[in-house]
């Protein structure tokens, strides 16, 4: 394998074993076969480093905070080795004006090829002015950099699906990337924040096969994104069991028994935390003796209270026999009520038979 990436790879001292394991480890974790993983290793060891535009709108900083903490890959070996990221404020060294003129010339000199990412929701209220850039608006500054983008990446919840800012009562008209960009692929990488190998591991793919992969009905990657956490917990066996800790200290929790009574929103919430972990794989919220918050769900601020237990059953099996039975129970009086009616209309039959002879 030959290319600026690996080259730049070697002379830093990491090995062709350890590139190659790196894209099977990637490729095993976003569901590909075997195979990608060399498919994977190849073309990125060949990829020239793509222009990377990063906007930041109505956010915390939490996306890229959570980004820094990337180990896989780090996210130095990203913008260093496989991205050109040409214009992040909170990263780059350049302030001001020259920030500026680095977006422009970005855009210019990589017209419809650039990946642009962006986090943080677009408020629309009072014409934009809720929240500017250099004098402009962030409406404006999406519809210009999204125009020559070839890929948008909407990174965390805000961009992906409003967040925090759209949460009622909604003062600055918040709306989600996907809202008011219609005319390019769009790709929502939830969470509140994402997970730093989730993140690192979309923009791979993209990468690697320069388009961006599979996605669900709300535009997340299935590899990620395609079981809730409910799915992959390792206290599933307890809510299988009917064992919940009642409060945060009590003995079910010290056993690290089920938090769905304690509002876990796991049941409902798609995302990879159970498998991918936080933090270099140590820990996740749950682990951590918290319940999901459903964060990487649309809305979930508004959802219901944090530590109000759902009011529908949590597992689709059950809910799956739930409706079953109610069904079956249905089925059976319908077929019942169908036999009655029969049999009554045998009857007048009958009788109109037997008065008709008896004229």
């Amino acid at each position: 394998m030959q290319g600026p990436l690996i080259d730049t790879l070697v002379r830093q001292g990491v090995s062709r074993r350890t590139f190659l394991k790196y894209c099977a480890t990637l490729a095993s974790m976003m569901a590909l076969p075997p195979t990608a993983g060399r498919a994977m290793a190849e073309a990125l060891a060949a990829a020239r480093r793509p222009s990377v535009i990063w906007l930041p709108f109505q956010e915390c900083t939490g996306c890229t905070e959570s980004m820094t903490r990337s180990h896989s890959p780090t996210l130095e070996g990203m913008i260093f080795d496989m991205v050109s990221l040409d214009y992040h404020e909170t990263l780059m060294a350049a302030a001001g004006h020259q920030a500026e003129d680095a977006l422009h010339a970005a855009m210019k000199d990589n017209a419809g090829k650039y990946l642009l990412i962006v986090d943080g929701s677009v408020p629309l209220g009072i014409d934009g002015a809720y929240s500017c850039i250099a004098g402009r608006t962030n409406v404006d500054l999406l519809k210009e950099a999204a125009a020559g983008a070839a890929a948008i990446v909407a990174m965390g919840s805000c961009a992906a699906f409003g967040g925090i800012p759209k949460a009622k009562p909604n003062p600055t008209g918040a709306v989600a990337i996907s809202d008011i960009v219609k005319d390019k692929p769009i790709v929502n990488v939830p969470g509140c924040p994402p997970i730093p190998v989730v993140m690192t591991g979309v923009l791979a793919h993209y990468l690697t096969f320069g388009r961006l992969p599979d996605l669900d009905d709300k535009l997340r990657p299935t590899a990620f994104y395609g079981e809730t956490i409910h799915d992959r917990c390792y206290r599933r066996p307890f809510y299988d069991q009917g064992k919940f800790a009642r409060t945060f200290d009590d003995e079910g929790a010290r056993r690290g028994w089920c938090l769905f009574e304690l509002g876990c929103k796991g049941p409902v919430t798609h995302n990879a935390c159970a498998t991918t972990k936080w933090n270099g794989g140590t820990s996740w919220p749950v682990e951590s003796g918290h319940g999901c918050l459903g964060c990487s769900e649309p809305d979930f601020w508004d959802a219901g209270g944090f530590y109000k237990a759902l009011s529908m059953p949590a597992d689709p099996l059950k809910m799956g026999t739930a409706a079953a039975a109610v069904g079956a129970v249905a089925g059976v009086a319908v077929s019942v009520a169908n036999r009655a009616k029969k049999h009554r209309a045998q009857a007048s039959h009958e009788t109109t038979t037997l008065a008709d002879l008896e004229k």
